[in-house]
């Protein structure tokens, strides 16, 4: 199923992102062989330099008419694109402005006041049977198809959105007058997705509809991917709800979802869609698990705790065995996920970088966004990406991906689904923030009670 959406995601970024407005093509990066080292930054330092950069993708270089997150943002060329507004990844912009007012980045009344803004576009723009569609125009609110068919409610990307305004419900519900008006708007917003429309009378969820086509691309939700927080939702939806065995034969595959697979002597825990024995992209275990705390989270098929830990830890032990011999793959340089991408022939793209599709880039992302599963290990690896912060560290944090192998090409271009888990969960590692607010929502509970879920 992966495989299909970004294919898709494939061709349209080639198409939006040629070599004339793409990441740059960059002069090939050689290191002196006595190149001096970077002042080293404590533990400390490393995270609040991540999460306080990365905060600016969200909040200065948003869309300026809906304050919602660009799709990507392009500092060579910042108007590339301005209008293309995700809704997936803005629903963990939301998230990510809830981190900055923790942090201090912005005053709560100035972060109240950009998410009433963003929640007010969303409330007037396209939806479709309550969802609604992956790329949205910043400026009209109109619908961008992602592809031809794909002209109408996408799923997973409003379950994305719903994860962060469960958790703008949560922050604000004993505010003053404003603030409960925000929560209450929030809530609204999420609660009118129509949830158990999109199993087309069947024991499953799908993607995507379209008033054109209906369900013709017709994708099923099915794990193990990053979908799951769809069937939590729709569980959880108080008017608009599915059954457990929607979730039991759509998500789990009756069962057949568990993996007995081991690698490096390290359990699978679940089948990865896409038939990887090694795992899928690491975005598998994060965009779920942005507000949904895998910890101490089990049902009858998954200790999740384990599974995204695992997860982690295999994609890491591979860059370290590094079967292909990429140049600088190694304990503290790691993360395979979907991001920019550089093929050998130098042409630039999208990939969902994996073990069983390794071109040699890796995604700081992938790295920094496991902090919370494998924290000594993400902390390597950032401040790996910090010694090369002359070319790996823009405007907006670290860079969407780069390639030792190919002389340190890097994508100097950031995307919002890629941005965003980084400073979500770097601040769950450090206060369990995000997971605290998802967790304690009412709706939520219920939800994973009704699915067998413990936690």
């Amino acid at each position: 199923m992966f495989r299909f959406y970004f294919a898709l995601f494939l061709v349209l970024t080639f198409f939006s992102c040629g070599s004339d407005d793409g990441p740059g093509y960059q002069e090939p990066y050689i290191p002196e062989p006595n190149e001096p080292a970077i002042d080293a930054l404590t533990d400390t330092e490393m995270m609040d330099l991540t999460q306080k950069e990365t905060f600016k993708y969200f909040w200065d270089f948003a869309n300026s008419n809906s304050g919602a997150a660009k799709e990507r943002y392009h500092p060579s060329n910042p108007t590339l694109n301005e209008n293309v507004v995700t809704t997936g990844g803005t629903g963990f912009g939301l998230m990510a402005i809830l981190v900055g007012i923790e942090r201090g980045y912005v005053t709560k009344t100035e972060g109240a006041g950009r998410l009433n803004k963003i929640l007010t576009f969303f409330q007037n723009a396209d939806r479709f049977h309550g969802a609604w569609p992956h790329w949205i125009d910043g400026g009209t609110g109109h619908v961008i198809p992602f592809s031809t068919k794909d002209n109408g409610g996408d799923l997973v990307e409003t379950a994305f959105l719903a994860q962060g305004l469960i958790c703008v419900k949560e922050y604000f519900k004993n505010g003053s007058t404003d603030e409960k008006a925000l929560s209450n708007l929030a809530d609204v917003l999420w609660k009118g997705v129509e949830w158990h429309w999109y199993t087309q009378n069947k024991n499953a969820l799908y993607w995507h509809w379209s008033p054109n086509y209906g369900f013709d691309i017709n994708m099923k939700l099915s794990g193990y991917n990053e979908t799951m927080i769809a069937y939590v939702l729709a569980a959880a939806s108080p008017n608009y709800t599915i059954t457990k065995t929607v979730y039991e034969e759509g998500w789990a595959n009756n069962g057949s979802i568990v993996s007995s697979i081991s690698q490096y002597g390290i359990p699978l825990v679940l089948n990865h869609a896409g038939g990887s024995n090694f795992g899928g992209p690491l975005f598998f275990s994060h965009y779920s698990f942005l507000g949904l705390n895998p910890k101490n989270l089990t049902d009858q098929y998954a200790n999740y705790w384990n599974l995204v830990v695992n997860h982690t830890k295999i994609n890491r032990q591979y860059c370290i065995s590094n079967p292909k011999n990429y140049i600088d793959y190694a304990a503290n340089c790691w993360g395979l996920t979907a991001s920019y991408s550089r093929n050998s022939d130098g042409s630039i793209g999208y990939s969902a970088h994996s073990p069983v599709n390794d071109l040699g880039v890796i995604s700081p992302t992938a790295a920094i966004s496991s902090i919370a599963y494998t924290p000594s290990e993400s902390l390597s690896a950032m401040h790996f990406f910090y010694q090369k912060k002359s070319k790996l560290l823009g405007v907006a944090g670290f860079y969407d991906a780069f390639s030792p192998q190919y002389n340190y090409w890097v994508a100097d271009a950031y995307l919002a689904i890629d941005q965003g888990p980084e400073i979500i969960m770097i601040e769950n590692y450090r206060t369990g923030l995000l997971w605290n607010l998802f967790m304690q929502n009412a709706d939520v509970k219920l939800g994973l009670d009704k699915l067998g879920f413990n936690y």
